[in-house]
């Protein structure tokens, strides 16, 4: 008798069915002893008296413990006539999925069967139904070693087949799934590991065309297609048909005989006339992937040949690049690339699993900085929403660790010891925390000289770690520390970066040029001189960083000729029409028109890495620059989010101090010193808004302690006392006034997707949302009547204002948005648009590059004894 929710078998309770099929019931159960939900697989009351049976039941549960591995459901034990098994939470696998989706699918899967078959386990029932995707994309395949107890109803309908399951001392007995299984399945005949092969080409047709390759409409017919019928391959692309044909060849002696080597038959699959101008890039990719697929099979099966030094060139995920803020980074084993890349206008973590085609994005590391690996190569640390956090990389959403200020993180680094030791955005001090979490506690205050420290890096030991201190822009000095005693010695003087490669180098950037200098780990000492390896590899003076990392055993990867994409200022009309430009391109984040619309002031980067003010002139077409940092400890903040006030004569921002970031004001003429308008200590600011009377200055603020943003406002009369306006347990920002004064637009994500609403101003009234499937950054016409955003999808959006304000306070009434034209930002977590008088809009572009590769080297120590 089937079990019914509430019922309990041993201390396992049922919480609700979950499918059934020939050898028994599945339900979700709570573990009431260890307090967890799983999988019950449990055998009909008519099974449990037969031996046979009972015995198939024992084998599965010896089979599947005997299977550890991230893409194989795990067993838990055997309760009474049951099996007790992970709970996969997910979706069962299909298709048509994007072709590098598939791949990315398509890797995990093979990686399970390729440990079963090490075990000689054979699956014999591979398909969809029997495949679950995690929310973190992670494949698990369920029911290894099943052998499902069902007699075989030939003329059956077809789409009902079930999994067969016969005594092998029978004639003529059939195991798998029809629409599944192999040839010599469907003959009855013995099956081994090939089968799996076989079932692993179907599945993977059925990934990418959404379609069942073998079909009929009785169990007979489908059968003798899948003996007789030769597979159509055209609704898949070239790239995967040279697979799947030695996939799916009939004779199990012709198929390809090891599921481990799957991949390598990707290479070379063009299609059969001249190649088209847009297949060339894929060709190209196909025969770099190839050759990396290539020379890193023959290096981890470390050959008993002379190790060679090999390079590749590795591309960035489809329709994204590689950028200065990219930081690839190889793992110890020196067989992952990490990497940060943007996509949908977020930045987020993506991996390159080197033996693979496909890159695949972390999910939930979104707005990701500055990764680095735990010394196992599991672990992915990274910076992000205030925190420091870590994320597995076989899947799982990430982990924070402690609160770390991220808005430009100056590294970190894992030792084998579980220490971690990182320096926050600021530079001035370095941190340590637990790699489990925690509270962080400082290792190395920066001292009178030192004004930043930088880049650590963990030595074999564990317990010693290299940085640099920085101490101007023009001297920086590596030095090695005991993470215990906080005892250091001098190592090298040096603007660079540096790490430890084995058997003995420092790795450092030195006058363009990346070096590799003799270094005694143990003694902490440098042997003989340095030797070039690599020219030209991108290096920012500004932080003092190369763009390099290596492995524990070989493996160099860096850029060169990477640069973050500029932006052109540039009109458009209400069409999305391009109507003219301000300026030349350059690394612009906002841009804002003055309030008689002759001037527009913006944020740009200069050749030192830092962002100040200039002020351009539309009449005249000049520019001239209205700020100086002089701080290099903070060149990514110097000045952010510049302002006007009403009358057009000053300008507020934001700009760095010590490790705050404060208000300031100056006049346009560029006469005045600046002036301090909040320099309160607890939070992070920065003007979003001048109220058109002069009287409030809107600021968005960072809290040290939460990491949240809220709203606040300045009143600059009175005793000038900053008070919150807006805050909550989640982020409100983005914040810009009505041009009456009457109301506040701003963004929310409190339903954990940033939404535009707008608030009455200066009281606290009503509230009314204007976003209706996300929104961002909004600005209101210069007339008040029309309120403008960026919805979910990248398009300006335009909302219809009608608005009352009498005795009894002021009310908004917007219309639904609608879409005006597709927007195209430049690149920078921070970019603005705004609107002129004239209605024209202000968008800071991206201006199109050509796109770069991360240069990867496989035993470049070879390079040195030439």
């Amino acid at each position: 008798m089937p079990l019914s929710v509430g019922d309990r078998l041993g201390h396992y309770e049922i919480v609700a069915p979950i499918g059934a099929g020939g050898m028994g019931e599945v339900y979700r159960a709570r573990d009431t002893k260890l307090k967890r939900d799983v999988a019950l697989k449990v055998l009909p009351d008519s099974f449990a008296s037969d031996p046979e049976r009972m015995a198939r039941l024992q084998r599965e549960a010896e089979v599947l413990a005997s299977l550890n591995h991230p893409n194989i459901a795990q067993i838990y034990g055997v309760e009474d006539r049951a099996l007790v098994m992970e709970l996969v939470e997910g979706e069962t696998l299909k298709g048509p999925l994007p072709v590098e989706t598939a791949l990315n699918y398509a890797k995990q899967i093979s990686e399970a069967l390729e440990a079963a078959h090490e075990k000689g386990i054979v699956h014999r029932d591979l398909k969809p139904a029997n495949i679950k995707i995690t929310p973190a994309g992670v494949v698990k395949v369920l029911d290894f070693g099943l052998a499902k107890a069902a007699e075989l109803q030939v003329e059956g309908r077809a789409s009902d087949s079930p999994t067969f399951t016969m005594s092998p001392t029978r004639a003529g007995m059939i195991l798998g799934t029809a629409a599944y299984m192999s040839p010599e399945q469907a003959r009855g005949k013995p099956a081994d590991k090939r089968a799996d092969i076989w079932a692993f080409g179907v599945v993977l047709y059925e990934m990418i065309s959404g379609v069942q390759l073998f079909k009929g409409e009785t169990i007979t017919d489908l059968l003798a297609a899948v003996v007789k019928e030769q597979p159509d391959l055209t609704r898949v692309p070239y790239k995967v048909r040279r697979l799947l044909q030695s996939c799916l060849q009939k004779d199990p002696k012709q198929r390809l005989q090891a599921i481990a080597d799957w991949q390598l038959l990707l290479e070379g699959a063009s299609p059969p006339h001249s190649a088209r101008k847009g297949d060339v890039p894929w060709i190209f990719a196909a025969i770099l992937m190839a050759a990396l697929v290539a020379l890193s099979v023959a290096y981890f099966r470390r050959s008993a040949e002379q190790p060679r030094l090999l390079k590749v060139s590795v591309l960035p995920p489809d329709k994204l690049k590689f950028t200065t803020r990219s930081h690839p980074t190889v793992s110890p084993d020196g067989r992952h690339l990490a990497f940060v890349a943007n996509a949908n206008g977020q930045d987020a973590l993506w991996v390159r699993d080197l033996d693979s085609l496909a890159a695949r994005q972390l999910p939930g590391t979104e707005g990701a900085h500055r990764p680095f690996w735990s010394p196992d190569s599991r672990f992915l640390a990274f910076f992000a929403g205030g925190k420091l956090k870590k994320i597995d990389i076989a899947g799982g959403p990430p982990s924070p660790l402690c609160d770390a200020e991220d808005s430009d993180p100056i590294g970190g680094s894992w030792s084998k010891n579980d220490v971690i030791v990182f320096g926050p955005s600021g530079g001035g001090i370095l941190w340590r925390v637990a790699a489990a979490g925690g509270s962080a506690t400082v290792i190395r205050n920066q001292d009178g000289k030192e004004g930043s420290l930088r880049w650590p890096w963990f030595l074999p030991d564990g317990r010693h770690f290299l940085y640099t201190a920085k101490e101007n822009a023009q001297k920086a000095t590596i030095y090695a520390e005991d993470v215990d005693s906080k005892t250091r010695s001098q190592i090298l003087p040096i603007d660079s970066n540096v790490t430890y490669a084995p058997p003995g180098y420092l790795l450092f950037m030195r006058d363009g040029t990346l070096m590799a200098q003799p270094f005694n780990p143990d003694k902490r000492e440098l042997g003989a001189n340095p030797v070039p390896l690599a020219a030209q590899v991108d290096y920012d003076s500004a932080l003092g960083i190369a763009e390099f990392s290596n492995s524990q055993n070989g493996v160099l990867a860096y850029t060169s000729g990477v640069s973050d994409p500029n932006s052109q200022l540039t009109w458009f009309d209400r069409s999305g029409k391009v109507t003219g430009t301000v300026g030349a391109p350059g690394l612009v984040e906002q841009a804002w028109v003055s309030p008689n619309g002759d001037a527009v002031v913006v944020n740009r980067r200069d050749s030192r890495g830092g962002y100040d003010l200039w002020l351009y002139d539309l009449s005249r077409g000049t520019q001239s620059r209205l700020t100086f940092s002089p701080n290099p400890r903070f060149p990514r903040l110097n000045i952010v989010s510049p302002i006007w006030s009403p009358d057009g004569s000053r300008i507020a921002f934001g700009k760095p101090v010590g490790t705050d970031v404060n208000l300031f004001q100056k006049t346009i003429s560029g006469s005045s010193q600046e002036e301090a308008l909040d320099s309160a200590t607890d939070r992070y600011k920065r003007p979003t808004d001048w109220s058109g009377d002069g009287r409030f200055i809107i600021e968005e603020t960072l809290f040290k302690t939460t990491g949240r943003e809220a709203v606040w406002v300045l009143p600059l009369f009175g005793d000038r006392k900053p008070f919150p306006y807006l805050h909550a347990d989640f982020n409100q920002n983005h914040a810009r006034l009505s041009p009456n004064g009457h109301y506040l637009a701003y963004v929310s994500d409190e339903t954990n997707r940033k939404e535009i609403y707008v608030q009455t101003f200066p009281s606290l009234g009503s509230r009314s949302p204007v976003s209706v499937n996300g929104g961002d950054l909004p600005i209101w016409s210069r007339d008040g009547k029309e309120l403008f955003f960026i919805g979910s999808d990248r398009k300006m959006m335009e909302v219809q204002v009608k608005s009352d304000v009498t005795r009894e306070g002021a009310r908004f009434d917007g219309s639904v948005p609608k879409p005006l034209f597709e927007t195209r930002f430049g690149p920078g977590t921070d970019v603005w648009f705004d609107v002129s008088k004239d209605g024209r809009f202000l968008i800071p572009t991206q201006v199109e590059q050509q796109s770069t590769n991360v240069t990867m080297v496989v035993n470049w120590t070879v390079g040195l004894r030439k």
